[in-house]
Parts: C-alpha cells; sequence; structure tokens
C-alpha cells in the first residue's frame, strides 16, 4: 500500500478515532504494536524487522504524535516525526537512537522539512514526556490535546 505524505483527521474527533482512521488511511494496524515483528517500507520495499520491547512500548504513542502533528508516514514523514520527537521530549535511550537515526536519514531526503519540524517543537511536548495514561488521552479531543501539548491547533502541517 502506499504511504500517504500527511494523514490529517478533523480536529475534533476524540483521539481513539483520529488515532484509527490514521491507522486504517496508512494500512497499519494495531496488532502491530505487539507483533514481534513490523514491517518498514524504504523505497517501495517492504522489510521485516524484529519488534523489540523497546519499540513496543513506544509506538502506539509514536503513532498518536503523527495524528497530533499531521507528519506523515513516509520517509520525511518519519524524518519530521522524529526531529519533533527529539526537541519535543524523549526519555529513553532507544527513542533518542530511533528519531536521531530518522533525523540522520531527513538531512538527505528531505532536510528542509526535517530542519523545520525542528524548529516547530520549540515550546511544545511529546506524550513520552507528558507521562499521562495513553488510555486517558485518547478520549480527549484532538485539538484540546495539542493544545495541552502546546501544538499548533491544526498541527504542523496544512491538509491536503
Amino acid at each position: 500500500m502506499p504511504l500517504q505524505r500527511v494523514t490529517h483527521v478533523p480536529s475534533d474527533l476524540p483521539l481513539r478515532e483520529g488515532r484509527d482512521r490514521y491507522l486504517e488511511l496508512n494500512g497499519f494496524s494495531m496488532a502491530e504494536y505487539s507483533s514481534p515483528v513490523f514491517a518498514f517500507y524504504l523505497f517501495g520495499r517492504t522489510l521485516r524487522l524484529p519488534n523489540p520491547p523497546a519499540r513496543r512500548r513506544v509506538v502506539a504513542l509514536h503513532d498518536l504524535h503523527h495524528v497530533l502533528t499531521g507528519y506523515g508516514t513516509d520517509l520525511a514523514g518519519e524524518s519530521e516525526i522524529g526531529a519533533w520527537e527529539l526537541r519535543a521530549g524523549c526519555n529513553t535511550p532507544f527513542l533518542w537512537m530511533i528519531n536521531l537515526t530518522a533525523v540522520v536519514g531527513g538531512l538527505f531526503v528531505a532536510p528542509l522539512r526535517t530542519l523545520r519540524a525542528f524548529r516547530a517543537a520549540k515550546g511544545q511536548r511529546t506524550l513520552y514526556v507528558d507521562g499521562r495514561d495513553a488510555e486517558a488521552v485518547l478520549k480527549l479531543p484532538i485539538a484540546e490535546l495539542r493544545r495541552q501539548l502546546g501544538i499548533p491547533s491544526g498541527g504542523h502541517t496544512a491538509a491536503p
């Protein structure tokens, strides 16, 4: 399935519904969060990689960040979300490693977008460092959670 450059969902939806739309639009499922392997798309090819416990602990929140920011799931979008997460708050060595890797890749595939995403994250917070239970935030409207985390009301990308 081709990846979406940007995934936008209505801001008035509860985050749970926004996440479900995001997953559907991008061909993902929640089953992948606990699967022993995950699919990674690179230059039109599907790679299957081990899904270590460190990734399993953070991938659901990472997907929520895609919904909240509007950054896509292609290479450039993953670079943007990696830069945003680095500046807005990582709290484990795994997150630092995976996001630094995404940013380095982004400096080759979309350098300006990656740098813009890093700058845009100033003063914002990720759900990693926010500390709230994921189930609790899933009930909040997307617009309200964006406000609480310092993310612009429409996310960081303009709707297509």
